[in-house]
């Protein structure tokens, strides 16, 4: 067979448009994270290339790399093809490979980190690039970006307008930030080519190797600026009685789904680990240049290299990404499921099932209805998707029919049997099918569905939905239907299972009964909550996520549905109505990246100990994972590996420690939507010091927030546990002013350390936010933000903790101001971001004005959407005028600082000198007398002097 490439080079354009592919219907897009979104772009595969192509080299000058970037000049670039270097008797021993056996495809080999001249006279030849053919369309190994999804990152589609208006800094300095499992101390890349030629990180445990290589900047050489973990300090305080202070604590959040661009650097082999203790090679190992052996940074132990890292200088060894990079992707292309058939380069979509409740009243279901049909005209053409109704039976439709609506039937009241499973997935029906051949039919389903007839109360309709999500396992376990070019193949890939319900599931499976007074109901609910846990573990297994999406004001027995949706590595999300937010988190959830069979790996150096985990995932089990002879890591099994997670890692020493530098490790195994196994493996490493000062300048006010807020959290399961929680705030604060702060002088008054003089602030926040608060009404609602902010990633776990106040001011910009109730002045609008929710608030005087309250509440809207706008979930946006009912959600996140003294409220919230005395006395006015207190109360009333505004 011919094989042929065509390199277009358009004008304009960044880079250039590669274009492998025999079959015009496999071109799909490239996600907006590769290339950008204006740009028309087609994945090349290596799949479609004779085995002796090795690499395509494209070098583009800086000083016309930066004229490509402009759209009025020519893009010029230069084309390299390199072919294979030839293999010397006896090298294939030193470089680690095996002879390839004629008729046989070579194996991939070590690539450097970046091209270089050949070195002259020396013994060692540097490695060639490889990378994965099958992950080729992307620049980062993410866990899955749902192929056949072009967008890698979480979008509201439609898009908001664009919104120019800049936001004015704070008129002073203001710490308003940017955007789970504990155990106890017991227990997708794109075939990218490298931006630079310059390394980014040296070699070195303590210094770079050796002085050849020109010295790191403190950012980079210990990788502080990784994104994928920050730290609560960027130091590490040498004393382990302050260092373990509970009240501040030392910790780490840790992003391991998340996509950054460029991403790290891919490497397609093994990786390389200690043998006593399981630690993988990086930047920091000492490296013996002579005989190969690295040291181990964490168990100091010498590790062989078979002579790959044998070089004539230690500036050679930064050809390899693992001793160049704080972070490395090892990729290995294959797949653990029998049956699984790649079928081309293009991005193919695992399958989407909808549960559909069929109990909902006529308005909820025609708000459904119309999210739906958004739904399904948002996915790509190549997605996959499935429909089922439930009841009182499960009601499988069928795709074949054309424009009719035919579904199989089956009963809700017990499992699906083996057979009948057997009858769907051997059967003539098609109930999975693409997008591009299913779209009218999926319309006419959505359309063809009524409301619910009976006269029963709502809590009280039978819903079989545990039979309907295993009837949908079962299905998407089996081989699908869909043929191409004549091969019958398995639906493969990571798959989802988007439920949407009305009610609690009170029949069949898993079913409490309908009403809570029943005389066995807690006995029942236990039972279901055990049947519903072992239905979402059987969901991780086959890798199967399961959102579930509830709306309307009927009870859903959070209890029982939140283990399906956590176990499976899903979200549960309540909704007011099926409306907007609803139909914007369904098209988010479908397009969330998704790895399966994650496993987390934590090492610590010098005697550190993590203490606990918090995060989407379990303890794992020893034989989960390969073990060493002195292997003290900490192994989280993750439910999911996705980028709007995160975990938070506690940490202690176990006694004062003596070394210079603290070396961190942090590892993922995953499976990701082509089933090609990752490796991420990120190293950094922190400075110790011996001073109190040094360590409290280096403290992360924001991580630290967070990291407390969760574990906080973590323990507030029900409303008494909230108000201890509430209680061990106030006890936080004061201790770690006390061993951390300074004696007012003349006073008993305490001094908060001004190294972290927002962290209070913070935490006053949660105490009265709606995690630990009061200010939102059903134990349901608290349950699940609670559980969403244990796994949310740093961004919204901040929002959540902390929220953000935005004012409209005229002339169409925005200024962001403290979150007091001062800003609500009569003739402003104000935009709070608190994460799950943004509020808009309309003054008095600027809503009694028609045209421009109208201008300004649009802006402040696309303001909102643009905040939000990569955000999952998508959070629920409410706009009310001052006065109102609803004003009454805006108000109670606000801290009331009308209550403090003039000179406290000039301090803290310098805008108030912009007002005339006229409209500082109707603001005065305004304010109702309750009993909270203000920021200032609550540390005065704590013996503490309130930290001075920064």
């Amino acid at each position: 067979m011919r094989y042929a490439l065509l390199l277009l080079v358009n004008q304009g354009t960044r880079e250039p448009r590669p274009i492998a592919s025999r079959d015009p219907a496999a071109v799909t897009s490239i996600p907006f994270d590769s290339i950008n979104p204006s740009q028309g772009a087609n994945p090349i595969s290596a799949a479609h290339l004779p085995p002796l192509l090795v690499a395509f080299v494209v070098r583009i000058p800086p000083i016309l790399r930066a004229q490509a970037r402009s759209p009025r000049s020519p893009s010029l670039a230069t084309l390299q093809i390199r072919a294979p270097p030839p293999i010397p008797g006896g090298a294939a021993a030193a470089f680690g490979m095996e002879e390839t056996p004629p008729g046989q495809r070579p194996q991939p080999q070590p690539q450097p980190a970046h091209a270089s001249p050949p070195f002259p006279a020396a013994p060692f030849t540097p490695p060639p690039r490889v990378f994965s053919p099958a992950l080729a369309a992307r620049g980062t190994p993410s866990p899955g970006s749902g192929p056949g999804h072009a967008p890698a990152h979480l979008s509201t589609p439609p898009g908001p307008p664009v919104f120019s208006s800049p936001l004015r800094p704070a008129a002073v300095p203001f710490a308003a930030a940017g955007g789970g499992y504990s155990s106890s101390s017991s227990a997708t890349a794109t075939a990218s080519l490298p931006t630079s030629s310059a390394p980014h990180f040296l070699n070195g445990a303590a210094t770079p190797h050796g002085d050849l290589a020109p010295a790191p900047s403190p950012l980079q050489g210990d990788g502080l600026d990784n994104p994928y973990v920050q730290f609560s300090a960027n130091k590490v305080l040498k004393q382990k009685k302050l260092l373990n202070a509970p009240s501040l604590g030392f910790g780490a959040l840790v992003s391991l789904g998340k996509e950054v661009a460029p991403g790290p650097e891919v490497v397609e082999r093994d990786p390389r680990r200690c043998l006593n203790c399981g630690a993988y090679v990086n930047l920091y190992c000492d490296v013996l240049i002579a005989s190969g052996q690295w040291q181990c940074i964490i168990c100091k132990k010498l590790n062989g290299s078979e002579g790959e890292f044998v070089v004539s200088s230690k500036q050679d060894l930064l050809h390899w990404p693992e001793l160049a990079s704080t972070t490395v992707d090892y990729v290995q292309v294959g797949n653990r499921r029998p049956g699984f058939v790649p079928v081309s380069d293009s991005r193919v979509s695992g399958p989407i099932f909808i549960l559909i409740d069929e109990c909902l009243d006529e308005a909820h279901l025609q708000h459904l209805q119309g999210s739906l049909h958004a739904f399904v005209d948002s996915l790509p053409p190549t997605a996959k998707i499935g429909i089922i109704t439930y009841g009182r039976t499960v009601s499988v439709y069928d795709f074949s029919e054309g424009a009719a609506v035919s579904a199989d039937v089956l009963p809700g009241n017990k499992s699906p049997t083996h057979e009948a499973l057997k009858g769907l997935i051997y059967g003539t029906g098609v109930y999975l099918s693409p997008i591009h051949a299913s779209l009218p039919v999926a319309h006419t389903i959505f359309s063809s569905l009524r409301p619910y007839q009976l006269n029963v109360p709502e809590v009280s309709r039978d819903r079989c939905l545990g039979a309907a999500v295993e009837v949908a396992l079962g299905i998407i376990q089996g081989p699908s239907v869909e043929l191409s070019r004549g091969i019958i193949k398995r639906s493969g890939g990571n798959c989802r299972i988007l439920v949407c319900a009305g009610g609690p599931c009170t029949f069949g499976p898993g079913s409490v009964p309908h009403s809570v007074k029943h005389p066995n109901y807690a006995y029942l609910e236990k039972t279901a909550m055990k049947s519903m846990e072992s239905l979402g573990h059987e969901a991780q297994r086959h890798s199967t996520v399961i959102d579930i999406f509830c709306a309307g004001q009927c009870p859903v027995r959070v209890p029982v549905l939140q283990p399906l949706a956590k176990c499976s590595g899903g979200v549960l999300l309540l909704h007011d109505d099926f409306g907007e937010a609803f139909g914007v988190n369904l098209q988010r959830a479908s397009t969330r990246a998704a790895g399966s069979h994650g496993l987390f790996e934590i090492r610590c150096s010098d005697n550190m100990l993590v203490t606990q985990v918090i995060g989407p995932g379990e303890e794992a089990s020893p034989d989960s994972h390969e073990t060493f002879k002195y292997d003290s890591s900490f192994c989280i099994q993750m439910h999911s590996v996705e980028e709007t997670q995160s975990f938070s890692v506690s940490m202690e020493t176990k006694g004062d420690i003596k070394s210079d530098f603290v070396f961190f490790q942090f590892a993922v195994r995953y499976s990701n939507m082509y089933q090609a196994e990752i490796t991420r493996v990120i190293t950094m490493r922190l400075q110790t010091v011996d001073g109190l000062s040094a360590y409290l300048a280096s403290v992360q006010e924001d991580v630290a927030s967070v990291i407390i807020g969760k574990r906080t959290v973590l323990r507030a399961r029900t409303a008494s546990d909230a108000t201890d929680m509430r209680l061990s705030i106030d006890e936080r604060v004061n201790d770690i002013a006390f061993k951390f702060g300074t004696q007012a002088p003349k006073s008993k008054l305490y001094r908060f350390p001004k190294e972290l003089a927002s962290l209070p602030e913070c935490l006053f926040h949660l105490k009265r936010g709606p995690l630990l608060g009061s200010i939102i009404g059903h134990e349901d609602e608290r349950s699940v933000l609670r559980n969403l902010f244990l796994n949310a990633s740093f961004d919204l776990s901040l929002r959540m903790l902390a929220p953000r106040c935005i004012m409209h001011r005229e002339g169409g910009t925005f200024e962001e101001l403290p979150v007091y109730d001062l800003v609500m002045q009569s003739n402003a609008a104000v935009v709070l971001d608190h994460g799950t929710d943004i509020f808009i608030w309309l003054g008095a005087e600027l809503a009694a004005q028609e045209g421009q309250s109208a201008a300004t509440l649009a802006a402040c809207r696309t303001l909102a959407e643009e905040l939000s706008e990569q955000r999952f979930p998508a959070p629920r946006i409410l706009s009310f005028k001052q006065g109102s009912s609803q004003a009454r959600y805006f108000v109670s996140r606000l801290i009331p600082a009308h209550k403090d003294p003039t000179y406290e409220q000039e301090s803290r919230f310098p805008q108030l000198w912009t007002l005339t005395p006229e409209q500082r006395a109707r603001l005065k006015s305004s304010f109702i007398h309750f009993d909270d207190h203000s920021f200032c109360e609550w540390m005065r009333s704590l013996k503490l002097v309130p930290p001075e505004p920064s």
